[in-house]
């Protein structure tokens, strides 16, 4: 088994191994692409800095542990605007989106910064692969 096919393993167990079939996961992959408004996972990292998380969201990127964050914090790093948006994709709450995704996106970076550094190529294999295409 290849490291993508591992990552698409752990990703998809990260939320009940329901892998492409989640909202919240499918919401997670479109707002990580490189096509999005947000700009993709370099975006995502760059908007947690920006929004004073980025001891949180450096230590997801790094080969080190992962710090925690909490639902209020995913609010404060992602925007309220942009946590309503991917709420209302996956048919979630905005308090149970961000709850979800204060679990999912530490692992979710860290999987996809194997080396401590963003790299488009591994996030577009592992975007197409949790996405079943």
């Amino acid at each position: 088994m290849g490291l993508m096919d591992q990552m698409g393993q752990v990703v998809g167990g990260l939320l009940s191994g329901q892998g492409g079939q989640n909202p919240l996961l499918q919401a997670v992959t479109s707002l990580l692409g490189n096509n999005s408004n947000l700009g993709g996972l370099a975006g995502l990292v760059q908007a947690f800095q920006k929004n004073g998380l980025g001891e949180i969201v450096n230590s997801w990127v790094s080969t080190g542990q992962n710090m925690p964050v909490s639902p209020q914090q995913i609010e404060q790093g992602l925007g309220s605007d942009l946590l309503k948006q991917l709420a209302s994709t996956a048919g979630l709450s905005p308090q149970d989106t961000s709850s979800q995704l204060s679990n999912l996106l530490p692992n979710l970076v860290d999987k996809l910064t194997p080396n401590g550094k963003i790299e488009a190529a591994p996030l577009e294999q592992l975007l197409k692969l949790i996405q079943g295409k």
